[in-house]
């Protein structure tokens, strides 16, 4: 599914973000990326989602070596993956429909195609009653699940989490979590940058370490 060999990154100023990173994702799989502040894991990341690219080395994806991807490619590579961020990143002048219905408008799909999926994406996050909503009326914890709402009604094969809870309380924390649990039962990929060890600990998925750039464990 997911393959990194070798991997460096390093940003004009001379950042050295990753170095030399190898790893594996099976999938199906549910796996979490720990490390400090600065280790690499929003780059990681990153570069699965076409948003950065390797200094060296590859990321293959379902086979394909994403070097291979270019500028006008990425908008169709990123229909089959899911990207979420600490970051909501909602249009506030919108309703939730509208909202998690963006990615399929922009696909072009059928008003009727469009309406039953952004449906079904917020029956699976439990926010159907709100899809009149606009989201500044809603808590954080229902924010966060528009955005993975959003996420999902692509139907992806990846989801790519980066610090998803970091704006939450634990209870919360631990209910966004499940969620992804319950989307990994039914075959989704995903993969959660998270600082968040205790709450890691506690669900028993693979841990890949990050420290300074550099995988230290759980690479495969």
């Amino acid at each position: 599914m997911l393959e990194f060999h070798e991997v460096s990154k390093r940003y004009p100023a001379g950042q050295i973000a990753l170095e030399g990173v190898s790893l594996r994702l099976a999938r199906g799989e549910m796996a979490f990326l720990t490390g400090h502040s600065g280790a690499g894991k929003s780059t990681l990341l990153k570069l699965i989602g076409l948003i950065e690219r390797p200094t060296r080395g590859q990321v293959v994806v379902n086979g394909k070596n994403l070097a291979r991807i270019g500028r006008r490619g990425i908008p169709r590579y990123r229909q089959r993956l899911g990207l979420i961020f600490q970051e909501y990143n909602l249009l506030h002048d919108r309703s939730v429909f509208d909202n998690v219905a963006l990615p399929l408008v922009i696909r072009g799909l059928r008003h009727a195609d469009l309406a039953r999926r952004v449906r079904a994406a917020l029956d699976t996050v439990g926010l159907l009653a709100h899809e009149r909503k606009r989201p500044v009326t809603l808590s954080g914890g229902e924010q966060q699940r528009v955005a993975i709402a959003r996420a999902l009604v692509g139907r992806p094969h990846m989801l790519l989490a980066d610090e998803p809870t970091g704006n939450l309380d634990p209870a919360l924390s631990a209910e966004i979590m499940r969620l992804f649990e319950r989307l990994n039962e039914t075959g989704t990929s995903v993969l959660i940058a998270t600082h968040d060890l205790a709450l890691v600990a506690r669900l028993g998925h693979r841990r890949i370490d990050l420290d300074h750039g550099r995988v230290v464990a759980g690479a495969a």
